[in-house]
């Protein structure tokens, strides 16, 4: 019996396609057209400038050099008009449209980190993004221009953590990230907090490098923050069972009142039970924060506990101990609870920084970790949409009451 023949399969060529054609010959004339509007207006702002002579001042002077920018149709061939000054005084026009030097539109640098965090190495970034677009495109897209993108993510990521928190934050949601990669011989953890201010918008606070989920290093978190303007403490805080956390806040921010997540804390009370029960158990305890009321949820956690307290004491025992911490978000608005009973905000954002580490082999350096997760988390923060019942949000900074998710209206004349 003949040895079998390994044979080496080339990547398929790509085909032309006439209907991509057709939209990059299109893009090409609205690009052209868009400079030139704004080559008009640049000329007419000095229109009424003229010089003793009569002549105006600034006038065309031809064109800048032919380059090409990498778009997701692929490359569109880009010429800017310049502008002279006849007085000598120079009158440079840039284009918003087609910016200097650049050579790749925001929405490809922007999929650049998305496919590398996806499981696509830097040596396969030309093929993956020259399949996107076409490999005569991609062909200047080499392994060194991809580290070199990587590194200005880490000069963009030194910028961010040190900027201003000068706004109000309402809440916040906490969590540890462990990435799965391993730097300097331990598993990497990246401590990420994200905040929502009176407007609804929700926005990265803190995404730092920690020695597991530390008290020390979630106070140091909290205090660079606290350095950074963030000096009027959030109503609520969301987070797991991380120890640290909820002793650094209690330290930094003492009125800030804790909410323990259900989807950890559920899993947690489940380790403790067979598989067998875990489904009748799950259901109880879905009815306990799915309660319209701060009582009908006392009721169906005073019955939980006595079903299982006998059989799986440990099992009662995690549940009974955050009792407080898992009911506070009756206290605040009914359109927020969705919100605040969960740190799913953050796991959601950070859920292909896990596949990511599954497909990557070796060490990495934690610095390269933490610009990834950077890049990774303002990508995923622009498709956030405001809370639900955003309006609330200034009652809750106001200090105005809310039982079971309804706002407290007080009766002046009794109280007169």
């Amino acid at each position: 019996m003949s040895n079998d023949t390994v044979v080496s399969l080339a990547a398929p060529a790509l085909v032309p396609d006439p209907l991509t054609e057709l939209l990059r010959s299109g893009a090409r004339r609205l690009v052209e057209a868009a400079v030139r509007a704004e080559f008009e207006e640049h000329l007419s702002a000095f229109g009424h400038e003229k010089l003793p002579d009569g002549r105006q001042r600034v006038v065309r002077n031809g064109r800048l050099p032919e380059r090409k920018i990498l778009t997701g149709l692929g490359e569109v061939d880009v010429r800017v008009p310049k502008a002279r000054s006849r007085s000598g005084s120079p009158e440079p026009f840039r284009s918003s449209v087609a910016p200097p030097y650049v050579r790749r539109c925001a929405s490809l640098d922007a999929a650049i980190p998305w496919l590398y965090l996806h499981g696509v190495s830097t040596g396969q970034m030309r093929q993956a993004v020259g399949a996107l677009v076409g490999e005569r495109a991609a062909r200047g897209l080499s392994a060194n221009v991809v580290s070199r993108l990587k590194r200005s993510w880490d000069q963009e990521y030194q910028q961010w953590r040190r900027r201003r928190l000068d706004d109000e934050w309402v809440y916040l949601w906490a969590d540890g990230l462990y990435s799965g990669l391993r730097g300097e011989g331990e598993r990497l953890c990246v401590l990420v907090i994200i905040g929502v201010n009176t407007r609804g918008e929700k926005h990265f606070l803190a995404i730092e490098d920690g020695v597991r989920e530390s008290t020390q290093s979630w106070r140091e978190v909290l205090l660079a923050m606290k350095q950074r303007g963030f000096t009027r403490p959030a109503k609520l805080a969301v987070g797991d069972g991380a120890m640290g956390f909820w002793a650094a806040l209690s330290e930094v921010f003492p009125s800030t009142r804790p909410q323990r997540c259900w989807v950890h804390k559920t899993g947690n009370v489940l380790n403790y039970l067979p598989k067998s029960g875990q489904a009748k158990a799950r259901q109880g305890l879905h009815e306990i924060w799915g309660a319209e009321t701060r009582a009908k949820a006392e009721r169906a956690f005073d019955q939980w506990l006595e079903r299982y307290h006998d059989k799986y004491p440990k099992a009662a025992a995690c549940l009974a101990r955050d009792r407080d911490e898992l009911l506070a978000f009756y206290d605040f608005p009914a359109a927020h609870w969705t919100h605040l009973r969960t740190t799913n905000v953050i796991e959601s954002a950070f859920a292909t920084i896990r596949h990511r580490s599954s497909r990557a082999k070796g060490c990495v350096t934690r610095q390269a970790m933490l610009s990834m997760v950077y890049k990774m988390g303002r990508c995923a923060e622009k498709s956030w949409r405001r809370l639900r019942g955003f309006r609330h949000l200034a009652k809750v900074i106001e200090g105005v009451p809310f039982n079971d998710g309804i706002e407290v209206i007080e009766d002046r004349r009794a109280a007169a």
